[in-house]
């Protein structure tokens, strides 16, 4: 989803300028550093300390800019670079392109379509051309291609000779690439680091929210049309497609080989955004990712100059742009599309709303993803309270705070279905997919989607088939419209979800009390004696973690790589807060990034020792087999160490003292961060190690008794406050 401007703040660069056409491709300090597999700290050494390195051809002077072909000559003189991966030389070509990335990769896209659906005339062309006849020839060719999988009217534009001739060399490495890697894949790496590149240009809609609102749209059946109007990068189309091959596939395992022929029916994808750019970006990324489907993507400001005015869609999915004041209230004032009123200026949501119903045939079901103050403006109401009268609003569904941006805000999905000649009594549906009150280590990772969505299928689908459904208080709720008919008229699910019982009710707080009770007798029974021993501190000969580690008695690894592969299951993360806090692991891994494969997360193993870096805080954490494979988080140090040569239990409760922890910290202005590597240990026999391990394990035991207790302490009071609070428990 990228913000849905005005035409006249839309830029399309359709031609290069003459004067850059003889212009050398362009590389940053990243990008050599990229090449070279280096930091970019190292290629800043390397300016300083070589004389014969690259002068810079462009840039500032704070961000300069070098001759790709001379770096990539230096770097081979100098025995830092081998050979440039292919996937690498063509993105540098896009970046340093003189009409910019996003004009280069519309021209890589096109060339990668050509070899996708003609690759016999691409080999052909490629071969017998050289490079001025291969951009002579190539627009009429590229032109023919577009038009034939986007139609007339695509959005792909300035493919033309003066466009091309710069880009020789490009078009020549994509069409490598699209050999090499598949010109769907090729593309959607090109892609994917291009939208990684620029966070702040883009708002994307997450993989999690787009599947989700793919899955609430298909409930009332496949659909054959679907609509995004402010379609961004693609992700709801994309998800749309998906979900319906999905929902085919199992329509054909359900009815048999029989049946078949009705699955195959074709798909027609809609997609309008108003930046020129991204709207041919985005086309070109449907084409190639899903050619069964029909695609057509416009470039024009939706809501001004919607392109798509007869249609009659099965479903509209939408992420819109929020608050934004410029939509056209102005000049839209005696639009037709506004049945349900004519939304305040404050209101753009309101008119995205209305103008996905307007774009539903009846029956047909629309999905948007809205800010939660949609729900509640007082500006608004009057909208809202048609959309209820009419039987159009049918479901709000509260989303847990980072599902996307902006992340801080737990945002909402509205479900509407557009009304036909007979409707039933409006109700709507309510749902808090957020689930509980987040707890002290929660809200740093993303959310748990599979819950997410299991809440929010479950209830629409049960709904949708029966009209209403069974409460569940503090998660779903039907209610009828005239009961939200009220001055304010808020739909907000948190506003009328009955609140669930107070820690589960009398009984549960009953089980709570009995658990602490034996919890209290256990602590007791653990708690230890500190028996006598020497007078003064031992003076054992010490060694540091650095030390064994060089001596190979111990492995040392940093916490904070990995990401979840795409499609597969990932290991849980264990965080920084779960080992100061002695809880399970409880972090996800972020998802790989489409411009290339998952990297792998250091896994834990059992033994292994765990120390938190940041905090200041004297921890260390054994790790058990409950915990291992899971993955290391960030701000953690793993030490694992040889059986035969150190005792877990034994490193870890040394680490743990208090003087050996100052020894090997230093202090920033906010922070104190511990270098593991100066940590000391005393140097002691085995059966020696061993008689110290398990008294730090019973000191585990009993610090883990404590923690425990001190949880279930709280939850007893909690709940008991609440319970008195809600009339569930009595003062008696």
């Amino acid at each position: 989803m990228a913000h849905n401007a005005s035409p006249d703040n839309a830029t399309d660069t359709r031609t290069v300028p003459a004067r850059t056409q003889d212009r050398p491709t362009e590389v940053t300090a990243a990008g050599i550093a990229r090449l070279a597999g280096v930091g970019r700290a190292a290629v800043s050494n390397w300016r300083r300390r070589h004389a014969d390195f690259p002068k810079p051809v462009g840039g500032t002077e704070t961000s300069p800019a070098f001759a790709l072909r001379e770096i990539e000559q230096w770097l081979r003189d100098q025995g830092k670079l081998a050979e440039v991966p292919l996937r690498e030389r063509v993105w540098q070509q896009l970046v340093g392109h003189p009409a910019g990335a996003a004009a280069a990769l519309r021209q890589a896209g096109a060339v990668l379509l050509l070899a996708h659906d003609r690759p016999a005339a691409w080999q052909q062309l490629r071969a017998a051309a050289d490079d001025a006849e291969l951009t002579g020839v190539l627009p009429a060719v590229l032109d023919a291609v577009l038009a034939a999988r986007l139609g007339p009217g695509h959005p792909v534009r300035g493919l033309t000779r003066e466009a091309l001739d710069p880009s020789a060399a490009l078009v020549r490495a994509t069409g490598d690439l699209a050999t090499a890697d598949g010109a769907a894949a090729a593309y959607d790496f090109l892609l994917g680091r291009h939208l990684d590149a620029n966070p702040r240009q883009y708002t994307l809609t997450p993989p999690g929210p787009a599947a989700l609102m793919a899955e609430l749209a298909a409930v009332a059946g496949p659909s054959g049309t679907v609509l995004d109007p402010a379609c961004g990068a693609g992700a709801l189309l994309a998800a749309a497609r998906e979900r319906t091959a999905e929902e085919s596939d199992a329509g054909e395992r359900d009815a048999g080989e029989g049946d078949a022929g009705e699955s195959d029916a074709p798909v027609t994808l809609y997609g309008q955004e108003a930046d020129a750019d991204l709207a041919a970006l985005t086309a070109l990324r449907l084409a190639l990712g899903v050619p069964d489907a029909q695609v057509r993507v416009r470039a024009a400001d939706t809501l001004r100059a919607d392109a798509f005015p007869d249609l009659a869609a099965d479903a509209v999915l939408v992420h819109p742009p929020f608050n934004e004041r410029n939509w056209g209230h102005d000049e839209l004032a005696y639009d037709p599309r506004w049945e349900y009123g004519f939304p305040a200026r404050t209101e753009s949501e309101l008119a995205w709303v209305q103008h996905a119903l307007a774009r539903l045939r009846e029956g047909g079901t629309a999905v948007l993803l809205m800010p939660p103050a949609a729900a509640s403006r007082r500006s608004g109401r009057r909208i809202r309270a048609d959309l209820l009268r009419r039987g159009a609003l049918r479901a709000v569904i509260a989303l847990p705070a980072g599902a996307a941006p902006p992340n801080g805000v737990p945002l909402h999905l509205w479900v509407l279905r557009k009304p036909g000649t007979t409707s039933p009594a409006p109700q709507l549906l309510v749902v808090d997919a957020a689930g509980p009150a987040p707890g002290p280590a929660a809200g740093r990772d993303k959310p748990d989607w599979q819950t997410v969505r299991t809440t929010a299928v479950e209830a629409w689908r049960t709904f949708d088939r029966d009209g209403g459904i069974e409460e569940q208080p503090g998660v779903r709720r039907s209610l009828a419209a005239i009961d939200l008919l009220d001055d304010d008229v808020d739909l907000a699910p948190a506003r009328h979800l009955p609140p669930p019982a107070a820690a589960g009710g009398p009984a549960e707080l009953a089980r709570i009390r009995e658990r602490l009770t034996t919890t209290l007798a256990r602590t007791t029974a653990l708690t230890p004696r500190p028996d006598g021993g020497a007078a003064g501190p031992a003076r054992w000969p010490l060694t540091t973690v650095g030390e064994l580690a060089r001596s190979g008695a111990l492995v040392l690894r940093a916490g904070g790589a990995g990401t979840a592969p795409a499609g597969g299951a990932a290991p849980a993360v264990l965080t920084d807060h779960d080992v100061i806090g002695g809880d399970a692991p409880s972090g996800t891994l972020p998802e790989a990034p489409a411009s290339g494969p998952a990297e792998e997360p250091v896994l834990l193993q059992a033994g292994d020792v765990v120390v938190p870096v940041l905090g200041g805080g004297a921890v260390a954490r054994v790790t058990d087999d409950s915990t291992a494979g899971a993955a290391l988080g960030r701000n953690l140090t793993l030490l694992r160490p040889d059986p035969a040569a150190l005792d877990p239990w034994f490193l870890a409760g040394f680490l743990r003292g208090t003087a050996n922890n100052r020894q090997a910290s230093s202090y920033a202005s906010t922070a104190t961060r511990l270098d593991v590597r100066r940590l000391q240990l005393p140097r002691l026999p085995l059966a020696d190690q061993r008689r110290y391990g398990q008294r730090f394990r019973d000191l585990a035991a009993f610090e883990g008794a404590l923690r425990l207790t001190a949880r279930l302490g709280e939850q007893l009071v909690q709940g008991l406050h609440d319970g008195l609070t809600d009339g569930s428990v009595t003062p008696d």
